[in-house]
């Protein structure tokens, strides 16, 4: 059986992933790793998106904290934005 994790440890976790795909180790090369660090940077941000993403919908949790999973969730989304379109500026 699955451990419930509360709420605001969710937004924790995923502020977190978020910060992980951030420092992933950008590839010197424009071949096999690009997209393999392209698929981390997704995956991770695949967590953090999967943790919050029925926080809003939730019965229960204050408004407050569905305001902050928005909030995350526009993180995630400009996140993946900045992390995966940064390579193209270089």
């Amino acid at each position: 059986m699955t451990k419930l994790i509360p709420t605001g440890e969710r937004i924790a976790r995923a502020r977190a992933l978020i910060e992980k795909a951030r420092s992933l180790p950008q590839p010197d090369d424009r071949g096999w790793g690009d997209f393999s660090y392209s698929a981390q940077v997704k995956d991770t941000l695949r967590q953090a998106n999967d943790l919050i993403k029925f926080v809003p919908m939730i019965s229960g949790v204050t408004p407050e904290l569905k305001q902050e999973a928005q909030q995350v969730i526009k993180e995630i989304a400009a996140a993946e934005k900045e992390i995966l379109h940064r390579s193209l500026e270089s």
